[in-house]
């Protein structure tokens, strides 16, 4: 359900030979670039780079981060990574830049399998020398933190669901949001981490049952900052994560006048996972298109990626 799938009749060589003449060319050819590095699939485009240094004896990511500026250079340069380590990268400012980006590590970690999780945690010691976990202990702290190490365990359960616990875990998750203690916040987190999808379901289920209120909203009553919002992010991704991703594209293109970061890191990692899905649930929810929206408050050469990358249906045009 991606809107990025494999270009057929692929020429690795013939692309790669287009883009050097798109580079090296005294003013940067930027439709060429968008032409062709949004409508490869990410294998592809890896067969592209290898290609290029081949052909040129440069590295194709050097080449587009010193030809291109803004926002324009971010969604090209992100596209060259193989999605473990664009995870990886991205994880990597959000902890080491000059703040720290707490809702991208929530975007990424909430939202990952456990494969997802273990790819992209060698992939940051591969690019970075350095243990992912230590560095969200180092950069985070307090109920979040832990939420957090917990989730980049990637120890999730998988498959497994038994319904003779799930009114159990349900109670103890309905404890937890009436005392509030370090203790209950503990466990808490332990059970929405670490119970697999089909078992969540249930409990959430069965939390409905004991509380007369739905798992989400007692969160948001009784807890807040970003150990909240982590806690709602879980349940929303177990629920349905197409919907989470387009409510959080709608917060980071209407509610925070356009935040490029969030778009642009929603829209290449989920390009050939589930953007289909995702562009349908933000139309069902917010009656505009994504596509809609993204050309109404982006521009120039970066709308005309964003706009490639999400693809649109003929009525978005």
């Amino acid at each position: 359900q991606g809107t990025i799938l494999p270009a057929p009749n692929f020429n690795p060589i013939m692309d790669a030979q287009l883009l050097g003449g798109a580079l090296q060319g005294i003013s940067c050819e930027k439709d060429v670039l968008i032409e062709i590095l949004t409508q490869r699939c990410n294998s592809q485009r890896l067969m592209i780079a290898e290609a290029y240094r081949n052909m040129y004896g440069r590295d194709l990511i050097t080449d587009l981060k010193e030809n291109l500026s803004h926002h324009f250079k971010e969604v090209m340069v992100g596209l060259m990574y193989p999605p473990a380590s664009y995870d990886a990268h991205e994880l990597w400012h959000a902890l080491k830049g000059v703040d720290t980006e707490e809702k991208c590590l929530i975007d990424i970690l909430a939202s990952r399998s456990n494969m997802e999780i273990f790819q992209m945690k060698e992939a940051y010691l591969m690019q970075y020398n350095t243990d992912l976990q230590q560095d969200i202990s180092s950069e985070t702290s307090g109920h979040f933190r832990d939420t957090l190490m917990n989730l980049a365990q990637g120890t999730r359960m998988e498959g497994y669901a038994d319904p003779s616990t799930a009114a159990q875990d349900a109670m103890i998750l309905w404890e937890a949001c009436q005392q509030k203690t370090g203790e209950h916040k503990n466990m808490l987190q332990m059970i929405l981490c670490n119970r697999s999808h089909q078992q969540l379901w249930m409990v959430f289920q069965e939390f409905q049952n004991i509380s007369g209120q739905d798992i989400v909203d007692a969160i948001n009553d009784c807890y807040d900052g970003y150990f909240q919002e982590l806690l709602v992010a879980i349940v929303l991704c177990i629920r349905d994560k197409p919907s989470y991703f387009a409510y959080r594209l709608y917060n980071a293109i209407h509610d925070f006048g356009f935040h490029n970061k969030t778009v642009i890191r929603i829209l290449i990692a989920r390009s050939e996972i589930d953007l289909m899905n995702i562009r349908q649930r933000y139309k069902e929810r917010y009656g505009k298109s994504l596509f809609h929206d993204i050309k109404h408050f982006a521009s120039g050469h970066y709308e005309s990626a964003l706009l490639a990358i999400c693809a649109g249906d003929t009525e978005d045009y």
